[in-house]
């Protein structure tokens, strides 16, 4: 594996990502089914790691989006702008009154509780980010000298929103490579979105290309399989037991099938109950494995986490912090983010710190 190259400054952008953000309805403690009234956030795979990187680790993020220009559009603009992150590459799609041909997409979340396990619902047809095609981003100049990126970020949720989002998702790597960018991807499989056009055969046939443009890949104990066909040894269907020698050969069989890939990455994830997981990661880098052992967290919103391990592990990377660093900065954020509500992270660089050197949980006052 070659040594993962990073620019320096100055670049307009520390991290660039490419994705959806949808409007978050979150019914608490309750049902989707049940509720009454919901909590209104922001998120989305790709952009989560655009704001942990702007609010946690105080770095220069942009989200390049689209949006269909409403009421509901606007509100998803003001929470990415309280985020902190640039919008100036954010599209804005005239709306038709009623969302026939746009709109913009809704995800519903329940928490989960003990033996009720977290679920989320969907309504995301026809959004405005899902009808993105080539050509709509100027990335020669986004990635150009005149601005440019240290980092690009995107994933599978994105290049599985429609055949064309895959496309521009190829474009934007390819411009971002011809500019000395490092490249990050999220496989991020989601059955709801690659079943109704050809599932995880066409998930494997899409993300195939895709990952031969990739110097980071992301995944967790599912994605691998689902989006590559690369199966972990030892694991049962639950993935209640993660084998670190399963896992250190699938990643090194990754690396095998994409030499081009410079760092590979997974989170591992352990669901005792909704409320009770074990957390840690393993990482290939330079044909060496880093290994974060798994420890047991309380969760409060399991959502988010995934990303919140991307963007912290990104940010050691950005910081020239070593690798072992980076892997245990990603496991420590991705920790602290799911002790807060919502899909993004709340945690702050001090608290991922105190986590990294085994800080407890004792009141600061």
């Amino acid at each position: 594996m070659n040594t993962l190259s990073i620019p320096e400054s100055p670049r307009r952008w520390d991290s660039l990502s490419l994705g959806e953000v949808m409007l978050r309805l979150d019914p608490g403690e309750g049902r989707i089914h049940t509720a009454r009234q919901f909590q209104v956030w922001e998120g989305g795979g790709e952009y989560n790691v655009a704001r942990g990187l702007r609010r946690c680790f105080g770095l220069r993020t942009a989200i390049a989006t689209a949006l269909a220009e409403n009421q509901v559009g606007r509100l998803v603009e003001d929470f990415i702008l309280q985020g902190g992150v640039d919008t100036s590459l954010l599209k804005w799609v005239p709306y038709d009154g009623v969302g026939r041909t746009v709109r913009n997409g809704l995800n519903f979340t329940e928490r989960g509780y003990g033996v009720r396990a977290a679920a989320g619902c969907s309504d995301r047809g026809h959004t405005a980010v899902s009808q993105l095609k080539s050509g709509d981003f100027d990335w020669e100049a986004i990635f150009g000298p005149t601005a440019g990126s240290r980092w690009f970020h995107t994933g599978g949720i994105f290049a599985a929103l429609s055949a064309s989002t895959a496309q521009v998702a190829v474009e934007a790597m390819d411009a971002a490579r011809n500019y000395g960018t490092p490249v990050s991807y999220d496989l991020n499989f989601r059955d709801s979105l690659w079943k109704s056009i050809g599932g995880k055969a066409k998930a494997q046939e899409v993300n195939r290309e895709i990952v031969r443009k990739v110097d980071l890949l992301l995944g967790n104990e599912e994605d691998f399989s689902a989006m590559l066909g690369v199966k972990i040894k030892g694991v049962s269907e639950d993935f209640a037991e993660l084998p670190i020698e399963g896992y250190s050969e699938m990643l090194r069989e990754v690396s095998g099938l994409y030499p081009n890939l410079k760092l590979i990455a997974s989170t591992l994830r352990s669901v005792h109950s909704a409320t009770s997981n074990a957390w840690g990661a393993i990482a290939l880098y330079e044909g060496k494995i880093v290994h974060v052992p798994q420890t047991d967290i309380d969760i409060l919103d399991r959502v988010g986490g995934g990303d919140s391990f991307a963007s912290g592990l990104i940010y050691g990377l950005l910081a020239n912090k070593g690798i072992d660093y980076a892997v245990r900065c990603g496991v420590a954020h991705g920790a602290l983010a799911m002790t807060t509500p919502g899909d993004t992270s709340m945690a702050t660089l001090s608290e991922v710190e105190r986590i990294i050197k085994g800080g407890s949980a004792r009141i600061a006052r």
